[in-house]
């Protein structure tokens, strides 16, 4: 029976009620997609701990485990040696599996869990049993109950005996589709690829919404964005990518509203066209990077006049975050590198000299009314390019 495993615990998922087992089912689906180009795998569950175990012999299980470090609603997980439920089965092949780590570790503690019951040792026992043998194999070892190198634990439960020492954090979070479907506006920037992985890990499928202006911007700045997407994918799984012309849109602002107003205008009708595209789409609220105070457009009152068009929630995860802590994320999760590559994005283009920090909403209103923008917008909309980005 001896095979190896991958042993999850579950988080958040464990604390649920009536609806766990849709929670669980969301998991297990988004494991298995994470898992599809290393291999075919099974997964059982019992209790608050998930089972992965390959269907082939031929899998990876470092990369099985590089991968499953992304999938959001796992706390930890472990490699695990499964073998007969009796004690010499145990002792045996407790010393084979523990030989690449105990050699290289000074202390170590055996910490037995025994949820089958009618397994004739308790759990003291089984630990005093294991803990014995593994020091006359590895006989440079020394116990330590309360610091040690190494914990090996063995956990005996209903379909056999658990082996393992070396436990992961996962992502924690909720599964990805437990929460719903929300739009993030997404730019060339440090903050909003953190923010879409933000609320991903609350459980949100992501569509990403993104604005060009060529020949202000170029091919290269539009792929930035995707090849942020699809960083960001390895955590959220796939990223529905719409990509919006907003040249004409910028230069009525320009031509027609008041310089101080140029980028609040703008914000307010990216709003619109996001707010159009999400309803089409069934998705349920915006997600944005902002932050408050980072710059002119994220002051309370800038965030007011642009939230007035919204008729949906807008998540700003980042608000209350500065500078530093979302470069530290950026750089967790793989999109720093990206994010700084000096490529412009149309939120550059027509910056004001002087943008308005306590925009009066009147003056904003009447600026915005004195053009209309309805054609374009419509235009932009029918304009929209859309694909599916998803990391392998």
């Amino acid at each position: 029976m001896k095979k190896e495993v991958i042993m999850i615990k579950l988080g958040e998922i464990a604390l649920k009620g009536l609806n766990r087992k849709t929670f669980e089912d969301t998991l297990v689906k988004n494991i298995k997609w994470r898992l599809r180009g290393v291999g075919k795998f099974s997964v059982t569950r019992a209790q608050s701990t998930m089972y992965i175990e390959p269907k082939e012999d031929d899998i990876d299980f470092e990369e099985a485990v590089e991968h499953l470090q992304k999938v959001f609603g796992i706390a930890a997980f472990t490699r695990a040696l499964v073998t007969e439920k009796e004690l010499s089965c145990i002792q045996k092949d407790a010393v084979e599996y523990m030989k690449d780590v105990l050699p290289y570790a000074k202390t170590f503690k055996v910490t037995a869990k025994r949820a089958d019951k009618k397994f004739p040792l308790t759990s003291p026992q089984i630990q005093q049993e294991l803990g014995g043998v593994l020091l006359e194999a590895y006989p440079h070892l020394k116990v330590d109950v309360h610091h040690p190198e190494v914990t090996v634990t063995i956990e005996v439960r209903d379909f056999g005996a658990y082996i393992h020492a070396k436990q992961l954090p996962g992502a924690g979070g909720m599964p990805v589709g437990s929460s719903g479907k929300a739009m993030v506006l997404i730019s060339g920037g440090i903050d909003s690829p953190v923010a879409a992985y933000m609320m991903a890990k609350r459980g949100l499928i992501l569509h990403a919404i993104h604005f060009v202006s060529p020949p202000y911007t170029s091919d290269r700045a539009q792929q930035k964005v995707e090849d942020l997407c699809e960083i960001v994918s390895q955590y959220a799984g796939k990223i529905t990518f719409h990509c919006v012309p907003f040249t004409k849109i910028q230069e009525a602002i320009k031509l027609h509203c008041p310089e101080e107003f140029f980028t609040i205008i703008m914000r307010r009708l990216m709003m619109e066209i996001a707010i159009r595209v999400s309803e089409e789409n069934d998705l349920k609220a915006l997600i944005t990077g902002e932050s408050l105070a980072q710059v002119a457009s994220q002051t309370i009152g800038a965030i007011a006049a642009t939230d007035e068009v919204c008729t949906m929630p807008v998540f700003r995860p980042l608000i209350g975050m500065d500078k530093n802590e979302i470069i530290e994320i950026a750089r967790k999760i793989g999109t720093f590198e990206t994010s700084i590559l000096p490529f412009e994005d149309c939120c550059t283009v027509f910056t004001p000299k002087h943008p308005k920090t306590r925009p009066n909403l009147e003056q904003v209103r009447a600026s915005q009314a004195a053009f209309d923008f309805a054609p374009l917008i419509e235009e932009a909309i029918q304009g929209i390019e859309v694909k599916t980005i998803a990391a392998l």
